[in-house]
């Protein structure tokens, strides 16, 4: 219940510290947090954050700073991912938004050129998430790329697919899953044949990709006529900001929102959100002020020293090894599937216990059960303590045996209508799965079970189970 008297400051920033206290270590994680190493870069985003207050992202023309900054911001991102005379882009709150939005604009623009029925998307199945959440909220048909034998999109498969209906093709540099480079060039030329928009998805290696990797995978290459890219990963700037980038001004307006047909003040939008925070896009601003060029070549190459470093290092692990080559920043790492050897959703659970959060993937699409890094700069400078820590737990976990569901469970499972189930159904599960107990919805200390569980369930079903979770976890305090 909230007091009926304010609180002292001090009190206030008191209990967020003890709240905080209860999160995971993020310099010794290897997902959600892009650590750069480097004090005063959180020094001056934190600050540049401060001067954004009041400010409001709905009205550029009421805060002319707004247009400026997010103008720089724009700019820089051309000079480094190869944009042309004509390229424009947007400041997005993060990814996902950035990825919506190029679903939008695809939608609007094959309506407005004349196209009938739904809109399709040619979709890798390495893709992000993000654009299977776009096509659910702007109705879009997703049709799924399957991977080949190195995890990128199929391009032929791809190209194959094809037709009338498209209004968007996604590929990936890099996919998260895996970190590797989806064919480019190949799509987005069979694309640019078709008029097809082609967008390629950078947000993961949009910051890192420019000093790592040759020839350069940007908005140079023919027929990719959009890109999105987050500045808070390896740009290094606190959460919240992503830039969208667009070939041409024309495609960007199919992406904008106005009306002036209600008696309140005209609305233009360019994102997503109305009303929105300047404080991330101000303190990606700093941020990239203080490294310039030459500071974000060196936490690319810091990264990609320390990815080469851990993929060198697993070869060594015995019960351990690469999915596949890293060609960015980002480490794939599976287990030899020996019955005394580790299983990697038991190493994880051991990292863990040792006080790393490592990212446990499950075995989707015909890729295997692996564990995840994602390697900053920060995690690249300690990729020899990490490495310490994966044969730590890796000795650990092995001959625990392996965390794999009955298969009859699994088979029983497969039968369950995920539509027909009822709340009482799903608590139940949730309680039966490790989810939930006296103290409510929770996650357990060891998680290898459950993640052998989620990876078991067919896809429909463990997506009931995790909106049931989040609901349980967001619970109002009374």
């Amino acid at each position: 219940m909230l007091n009926d008297n304010g609180l002292t400051a001090e009190a206030i920033l008191t209990q967020l510290e003890e709240l905080r206290a209860q999160d995971l270590d993020y310099t010794k994680a290897t997902s959600y947090h892009f650590e750069s190493g480097n004090p005063e870069l959180r020094e001056v985003a934190l600050a540049a954050s401060a001067t954004a207050w009041g400010r409001n992202g709905l009205d550029p023309t009421a805060f002319p700073s707004i247009a400026a900054i997010e103008n720089d911001l724009v700019g820089w991102a051309l000079d480094l991912h190869g944009g042309g005379p004509e390229a424009v882009g947007t400041v997005t709150s993060g990814g996902t938004e950035s990825c919506m939005l190029a679903v939008l604009g695809a939608r609007e623009r094959y309506r407005a050129r004349g196209g009938t029925g739904t809109p399709t998307m040619l979709l890798p199945v390495t893709a992000h998430s993000a654009f299977r959440k776009g096509a659910w909220l702007f109705g879009v048909e997703v049709i799924d790329i399957p991977m080949d034998a190195h995890f990128k999109a199929d391009a032929q498969a791809m190209i194959a697919a094809m037709d009338d209906r498209t209004a968007l093709v996604v590929v990936s540099a890099p996919s998260y899953a895996h970190g590797v480079i989806d064919p480019v060039a190949e799509v987005a030329a069979a694309a640019a044949e078709r008029d097809i928009l082609c967008h390629l998805d950078l947000c993961i290696g949009g910051w890192a990709l420019p000093f790592i990797v040759d020839p350069p995978v940007d908005m140079s290459i023919p027929g990719v006529t959009s890109a999105s890219m987050d500045l808070h990963k390896y740009g290094y700037a606190p959460k919240g900001v992503s830039i969208l980038l667009n070939a041409t001004a024309e495609l960007r307006e199919y992406q904008f929102f106005a009306d002036a047909s209600w008696p309140g003040y005209p609305l233009i939008n360019n994102t997503l959100l109305s009303s929105r925070s300047v404080a991330p896009a101000a303190a990606a601003w700093a941020v990239l002020k203080l490294l310039g060029v030459s500071g974000l070549r060196d936490l690319a190459m810091r990264a990609r020293r320390g990815a080469l470093t851990i993929a060198q290092g697993v070869a060594d692990i015995s019960g351990l090894r690469l999915v596949t080559q890293p060609e960015a920043t980002l480490v794939c790492i599976g287990d030899t599937g020996e019955p005394d050897g580790p299983d990697v959703r038991i190493v994880a659970d051991a990292a863990h216990h040792l006080g790393w959060t490592l990212q446990v993937q499950p075995s989707r699409c015909g890729g295997p059960t692996n564990i995840h890094i994602t390697v900053s700069a920060g995690i690249g400078d300690r990729a020899q303590e990490l490495l310490g820590v994966l044969r730590a737990a890796t000795e650990l976990a092995t001959g625990r045996g392996r965390a794999d569901v009955d298969p009859g469970l699994a088979a029983a499972a497969a039968t369950i209508d995920p539509a027909a189930l009822d709340a009482a159904s799903v608590d139940g599960m949730l309680q039966l799965a490790g989810f939930k107990g006296d103290a409510g919805v929770s996650l357990p200390d060891d998680m290898a079970g459950i993640n052998a569980l989620m990876e078991a369930l067919p896809p429909p079903l463990v997506e009931v189970l995790l909106k049931a979770v989040f609901s349980g976890v967001f619970t109002p305090t009374r």
